[in-house]
């Protein structure tokens, strides 16, 4: 990984970079790819690497490609770029072509992974574990109501190093 990119996040505020502007997971090669905002996961340090970890429930369409595909990114931008966001946040990309509705560009970066132009900071990641969520793990039962019941299924946990 580039030392610029270590520098980068170490001047970030993880919560805000993630919890508030929130991010892209986008997976998928140049012909084919899908992307979704995403506002649960966190950065930090695994396995002797530099890692972040994302949540995506297993009936979003992203989550497709991220199982087909090894690698993902997870890029992050402006507020001007607000709008965008929420549309991907929104509509699923099996039946709105999400590229063409917000206008951001596509760019295939070197190893085939997918980014866009407009992102301030993109992540490129491999993923490294993988773990779905059950009822019975959850200590604080009130979650289970609060974020899943009518809002969808579980999660699934992925934990992935950032390489890029």
């Amino acid at each position: 990984m580039k030392e610029s990119t270590l520098q980068l996040l170490a001047r970030e505020n993880a919560f805000d970079l993630i919890g508030k502007q929130w991010m892209l997971v986008t997976a998928g090669c140049e012909e084919k790819f899908n992307t979704m905002t995403a506002s649960w996961g966190g950065i930090g340090w695994l396995w002797n690497k530099p890692v972040a970890f994302v949540f995506i429930r297993p009936e979003r369409y992203t989550h497709d490609f991220i199982e087909a595909n090894e690698r993902l990114t997870l890029s992050f931008y402006g507020e001007e770029h607000r709008k965008a966001l929420q549309l991907c946040g929104t509509k699923s990309g099996r039946d709105t072509d999400k590229v063409a509705a917000t206008g951001l560009t596509p760019v295939a970066l070197e190893s085939g992974s997918m980014t866009f132009a407009e992102a301030r900071l993109t992540l490129e990641c491999r993923k490294l574990f993988k773990a779905s969520m059950h009822e019975a793990n959850f200590i604080d039962k009130s979650l289970l109501d609060r974020w899943y019941g009518d809002h969808g299924g579980l999660h699934d946990v992925y934990v992935v190093e950032i390489l890029n």
